[in-house]
């Protein structure tokens, strides 16, 4: 299941990440909420530079449709901090393939930069290729589902750690029987229970102070024996760099 849905979020975009905790606000400062032009969330983000952000491609509404907001925390009340910006290009990647969910990655160059301040900075990337142990503690974030059922609606962002688990279990049998290409992560425990959900697709996994993932899909959310699957960001490290320089800021 793609953990994004624009019909779903009709009726369910303002349900949260499962199993998490509402953070310091503006502590997650590199976070930004993909929204609709009618200001309805659909899909996290993260700023990698004053006029890029980086997504999934599954959250691509078309440029036309979409507005991104940096500085917020709660979506529900305007808090002052908050920055809205139009999209100027949208770069999905040219291999991305929505059966498989492979390549789930997409850059997004702004109309006008962010200003960077107390509320809002940039996430650092890994390098080309780099990797991250199997049971190091990431974290993810979001304004998506709290739960995989609906339930109550948290305002703010929430925010949950997970340990990062081997493709080679992900891919098991008795989990996503090889469907985890190398361009993906997985991240969650084993006995369910926190996970990334609805809503926050291409959001943030950060490691060791990293972009290594960004929220692409899974089977449920929360469930036992099926992590949450991330995009793999240090597999296009190279073709970020490449993209970013081809499209220069005006």
């Amino acid at each position: 299941m793609v953990k994004a849905s624009v019909t779903a979020f009709i009726v369910l975009a303002d349900e949260r990440i499962v199993g998490g905790y509402a953070p310091v606000p503006y502590s997650i400062k590199y976070i930004v909420s993909i929204q609709t032009t009618e200001r309805q969330h659909i899909c996290g983000g993260s700023l990698i530079n004053k006029y890029w952000t980086i997504t999934a491609a599954h959250c691509n509404i078309g440029i036309k449709n979409m507005l991104i907001v940096a500085g917020d925390y709660s979506l529900t009340i305007y808090e002052g901090s908050e920055q809205e910006i139009m999209p100027h290009l949208l770069v999905p990647h040219p291999e991305y393939n929505a059966t498989t969910n492979n390549n789930d990655i997409m850059l997004i160059k702004l109309r006008a930069p962010i200003y960077l301040n107390h509320y809002v900075s940039i996430a650092l990337l890994p390098r080309q290729d780099a990797s991250i142990a199997e049971g190091r503690m990431c974290r993810v974030s979001g304004w998506g589902f709290t739960s995989p059922n609906g339930g109550e609606i948290p305002s703010t962002l929430r925010t949950v750690k997970l340990p990062i688990v081997s493709t080679q279990k992900c891919n098991s049998s008795e989990s996503y029987q090889g469907g985890i290409t190398e361009n993906m992560l997985c991240a969650g425990f084993s006995a369910g229970g926190k996970d990334a959900c609805q809503g926050d697709s291409g959001g943030p996994l950060v490691c060791e102070g990293r972009l290594f993932g960004l929220v692409s899909w899974g089977t449920g959310c929360a469930e036992a024996r099926f992590p949450g699957v991330y995009t793999a960001v240090s597999k296009y490290r190279r073709w970020i760099d490449n993209i970013m320089p081809r499209n220069p800021i005006h």
